[in-house]
């Protein structure tokens, strides 16, 4: 008997995002001393990313948390954006440091990235970070890839035993979600395929799909013919195309085509409104965690 699926169950990245949020800012609240800060390095003036930073800025205020922002300029040197890493690392008040990528062409991410204390890495991109996610050893966690992975979870969604297809192959988020389901325990145990842009046939890979995360950064890349009936489709991607009907001249789709997809899914993520909202509140989750190993670090020295 075929299971035909008339309409997906939307999973809403702003309400699990909220839920979630809530019980950081209970959390923090009953933090004594001082709160919990993030210091972010941003360089230049990218209008995405002056959002970003405005976005997880406010969002650490409404968890009560405190944020430092380091603003640098377009053409800032190598010594520049390193030094001002390092006056976060040094900074007793800031327990996590986000640095707002991409970095202009003249910076090496990897170096920049690397000079981050690894007990400050909340966005978890630090190579010791990586390693220990590798390894299934506790760390500090991509955000994306951690937001997907609780976005799964709040919905009760299990991939323990379940074939996860996932296209794109990116450190920030391919690889790294790749190894957090494949991680022992609760939330992992999953069977996991990663496709890329060179993959052929792709369609034969994402149709083994019992659960299909998108995140390759092309628009509408997966179509309704390339999805099993009774999927649950994680769309990550975020592309601008241009839209004469709205205001500013485009509109944000995702890597999923969303309106076929979502006829034949059991669960999808809308674009905006999915995955987005999760990555910030896996920020403030890291952030919170950083807070509590400091204290417990102090507490150790005193």
């Amino acid at each position: 008997m075929v299971s035909i699926y008339m309409g997906a169950q939307i999973l809403d990245g702003k309400k699990t995002a909220a839920a979630i949020r809530a019980e950081i800012a209970r959390e923090v609240s009953g933090l004594s001393g001082r709160k919990p800060g993030l210091g972010v390095i941003l360089v230049g003036d990218n209008p995405a990313s002056l959002s970003y930073v405005k976005g997880k800025e406010k969002a650490c205020e409404e968890a009560g948390m405190m944020s430092r922002e380091i603003r640098l300029p377009a053409d800032a040197s190598r010594e520049d954006v390193l030094g001002a890493v390092d006056s976060l690392n040094s900074d007793t008040g800031i327990d996590g440091i986000l640095v707002q990528l991409p970095l202009p062409e003249q910076l090496d991410e990897s170096e920049v990235l690397a000079r981050i204390a690894a007990d400050k890495d909340v966005d978890g991109l630090h190579v010791q970070s990586l390693g220990a996610l590798l390894k299934g050893e506790p760390t500090y966690i991509p955000c994306t890839p951690y937001g997907v992975a609780m976005m799964l979870s709040h919905n009760g969604i299990r991939v323990s035993g379940k074939h996860v297809v996932i296209v794109g192959r990116s450190t920030l988020v391919g690889k790294s979600l790749a190894n957090l389901l494949l991680r022992k325990g609760d939330g992992g145990d999953a069977t996991v395929t990663i496709c890329h842009s060179r993959t052929p046939d792709l369609s034969v890979h994402t149709r083994q799909a019992d659960i299909l995360i998108a995140a390759i950064g092309r628009p509408r890349t997966i179509t309704g013919d390339m999805v099993r009936p009774g999927t649950v489709v994680i769309d990550v991607g975020v592309n601008r195309v241009d839209d004469a009907s709205r205001k500013r001249g485009y509109r944000l789709v995702g890597d999923v085509d969303y309106e076929a997809v979502s006829e034949i899914a059991s669960a999808i993520t809308p674009v905006p409104g999915g995955v987005g909202p999760m990555t910030i509140t896996m920020l403030l989750k890291n952030t919170l965690e950083a807070a509590k190993n400091h204290r417990k670090q102090e507490g150790r020295t005193h």
